[in-house]
């Protein structure tokens, strides 16, 4: 995937959205901000600070806070020195995560990926409001691929985003000691699909879809 920031549509153009592979992974590190102030969020700041740097100062965002969806190191590695860079706090995951983050330095080591441990300013629990830049977003708790997963939810613009929790034609690694796949088969169905068809959502690796293609086309979920 190219390492510029590639601009996603939303469902209104106030609230934007751009997505900055990183790590080896090719996490999808996502910039959310609005149209008219600019102010906005850093989504899973995973590495690679430097393009994500970049890609804030190409849109003329100014940050307001940085969110976790939860804590593997592709998602959560560069979160301490982007809120030390930035100055500002770090929302999520759910605190059921917190040994993750707390292992980011020893995950880095396993993967070959600088990292440090870190602990949010905010943790964040099914039916949490979070605000970035006006635009208000619903949380979600959905474990399974991690314990402390949660999916991100602008009911107003139809738009999601889900971390590792689904992807288009997939679903989130549970073969971690702490996985479980029918957790997660049941965030999805109880709390996910129920949003409606129409919503669009940026997962944290692949390319963006929508909950009726997955509701149709998913071999996990159908």
């Amino acid at each position: 995937m190219a390492a510029e920031p590639q601009t996603q549509p939303t469902s209104s153009s106030a609230l934007k959205a751009a997505i900055v592979p990183v790590t080896p992974f090719q996490q999808n590190c996502t910039l959310i901000w609005d149209e008219t102030t600019k102010a906005g969020a850093v989504v899973d700041p995973g590495g690679d600070l430097e393009r994500v740097r970049r890609a804030i100062a190409e849109v003329g965002m100014t940050v307001e806070k940085i969110l976790l969806t939860h804590g593997h190191i592709d998602h959560a590695g560069g979160a301490a020195e982007l809120r030390e860079v930035l100055g500002v706090p770090i929302e999520g995951p759910h605190e059921a995560d917190r040994f993750l983050l707390e292992g980011l330095e020893e995950q880095g080591r396993a993967y070959g990926i600088p990292a440090r441990a870190v602990t949010p300013d905010r943790w964040l629990n099914e039916g949490d409001p979070v605000e970035v830049a006006g635009h208000h977003f619903d949380v979600f708790h959905c474990p399974g691929h991690s314990p402390g997963s949660i999916v991100l939810y602008n009911s107003k613009q139809r738009f999601a985003l889900v971390g590792d929790v689904l992807f288009r034609g997939s679903i989130g690694r549970t073969d971690f000691p702490y996985g479980d796949h029918d957790a997660l088969i049941s965030a999805i169905k109880t709390k996910l699909l129920p949003l409606g068809d129409d919503i669009v959502f940026i997962c944290g690796h692949g390319p963006t879809s929508s909950i009726g293609v997955e509701r149709r086309t998913n071999p996990f979920i159908v």
